[in-house]
């Protein structure tokens, strides 16, 4: 007997925000969406066949979207969230925020500050 797909899987909860327009009132927002991510496991459970070998040399990590409608903040009405994405994968987007604890590692990088002009940086033959 073949296993489920969810065996495969380790799945976390977690909530990204995102910046929608009400289709009522036509005003932007910033609103929480849930998400549920999924990490590949790193081994085979007990009791897999080839088929499930195989299968799980395909298994990618994803994201499934588990909202499909927000509530606006102005106006009280729901819409459904305008995208047809609701699974991601996560090796193909790039700019996506990683774990917490990986964010509080990395230190910010800093902007190197612009040169002066030309005319700032030449002697004024003014002596005081």
């Amino acid at each position: 007997m073949a296993l489920d797909e969810r065996s495969f899987f380790t799945d976390k909860p977690e909530t990204r925000s995102a910046r929608y327009t009400c289709t009522k009132c036509h005003r932007a927002g910033d609103y929480a969406v849930r998400w549920v991510r999924r990490v590949k496991k790193d081994r085979l459970p007990g009791g897999a066949d080839e088929q499930d070998r195989a299968k799980f040399a395909k298994l990618r990590d994803h994201l499934i979207r588990v909202d499909d409608e927000l509530v606006c903040k102005a106006c009280g009405r729901k819409f459904e969230i305008p995208s047809l994405h609701s699974l991601l994968f996560l090796d193909q987007i790039e700019g996506l925020p990683k774990d917490e604890d990986d964010e509080a590692e990395a230190p910010p990088a800093e902007k190197p500050k612009p040169k002066l002009g030309a005319r700032f940086s030449r002697p004024t033959g003014w002596r005081g």
